[in-house]
């Protein structure tokens, strides 16, 4: 969303109502009319919205407020996002770049179509269509579960020589479904976008997929597969349901507390 600028000036107001001396901050009456929905940047919202298959991405950086309240903030969060969307991207990029020829990238699957910043993370909305069948949602998750424990193994331990107390973190959530198009494309919504947001939300677990349309008892298994480092567990997702499936890292499930991993059940 573009940043609403408007030109204040200060006008005298009615002394015979508020006393003398008293101002009102004013703008010209152009600016005054011009807010109206525009300013969301989403274009015609009354278009009919076109619906995708999609698979709802949210990467969430753990401890980025805590981050945010360090003295003289607003000279490490900028350091701070700038080498973190770098990062980020140039990583994405390389776990889904299969190869190059004459000109050409060839892909795992795709890339993502839409990337939107949400302050303290990120949505990333991909076309499932155009990564057809289970094999194709897999891999972004094989990919995304890869950057996750990267940024932990790589990303910090560089970041940790330019900013104090970064985030320690990167938490993924996952969630497949269909989406409606705002605008043209200008934004998305669909219950996927809020499941995969409140997934990245569990416990203390860095990683959690929604097992709707992704059922990985159906995937290739073996040693460094994704299987061989998820489990499926029920649990209670709030706004969403009481017996919801999902797959979690098997590692950071046995670690929990006796009372948090009480929390999560064998379907």
């Amino acid at each position: 969303m573009p940043k609403i600028n408007f030109t204040y000036t200060q006008a005298k107001a009615d002394s015979s109502l508020y006393g003398p001396g008293f101002v009102f901050n004013a703008i010209s009456r152009d600016e005054f009319a011009s807010f109206t929905p525009a300013v969301l940047g989403l274009g015609d919202v009354s278009r009919c919205g076109s619906q995708v298959q999609s698979l709802a991405v949210f990467l969430d950086l753990e401890g980025f407020t805590d981050f945010c309240y360090q003295v003289d903030s607003q000279l490490v969060i900028p350091e701070f996002l700038s080498r973190y969307f770098d990062w980020l991207f140039r990583t994405l990029s390389e776990q889904f770049r299969e190869g190059a020829a004459d000109g050409m990238v060839r892909i795992w699957g795709s890339l993502p179509f839409y990337a939107k910043f949400l302050g303290d993370g990120l949505l990333f909305l991909w076309d499932t269509d155009r990564n057809p069948g289970l094999s194709g949602t897999v891999n972004i998750a094989r990919n995304l579960l890869d950057v996750t424990q990267r940024y932990e193994t790589h990303f910090v331990q560089d970041i940790r020589r330019a900013v104090s107390k970064p985030p320690l973190r990167l938490r993924c959530g996952m969630a497949r479904g269909q989406i409606v198009a705002i605008g043209g494309g200008a934004d998305y919504v669909g219950p996927c976008i809020n499941v995969a947001s409140r997934l990245q939300k569990l416990a203390s677990l860095s990683f959690a997929v929604s097992a709707r349309g992704f059922d990985l008892s159906r995937a290739p298994d073996g040693e460094g597969s994704l299987r061989s480092f998820l489990v499926l567990k029920e649990i209670s997702l709030r706004g969403v349901g009481d017996q919801e499936l999902v797959y979690i890292r098997k590692d950071e499930f046995e670690a929990l507390q006796p009372e948090k991993r009480a929390e999560f059940r064998d379907p």
